[in-house]
């Protein structure tokens, strides 16, 4: 069974860490919008080899993140200070690994993947 949340309020998420995302709840039109990024079309149209399934991920990851974010909590500069909410914020902080791959698991691929029913 398909079991849609069709709440369009967005929530916090909790990557671990200390860090949490606000975020509105991953759409289609959020998908066509990302697919629109200049990181993302500079990637399809380069050579096929030159850009990894890995690499690809990331660049994905980033556009989605920049348009879905709405706020942050935990993230801050060397000092410990709070930092504001920016582009190249958020493309820093999904070049940690831990937190990169919290946002592909709890995130993206919760909403790519659709959960059925366990009918082992």
């Amino acid at each position: 069974m398909l079991r849609l949340n069709l709440s369009t309020e967005p929530r916090w998420l909790d990557l671990g860490h200390g860090v949490r995302l606000f975020v509105e709840p991953l759409t289609t039109a959020i998908m066509l919008a990302a697919r629109s990024d200049p990181a993302i079309v500079a990637a399809a149209t380069e050579n096929e080899t030159a850009t990894s399934n890995d690499d690809l991920a990331r660049i994905v990851a980033k556009a989605v993140a920049r348009i879905v974010v709405k706020d942050w909590d935990g993230v801050g500069n060397e000092d410990g200070k709070p930092l504001a909410l920016t582009p190249q914020g958020i493309d820093a902080l999904l070049e940690l690994w831990p937190i990169f791959e919290a946002f592909q698991t709890k995130y993206i691929a919760g909403a790519l993947i659709l959960d059925a029913e366990k009918n082992v």
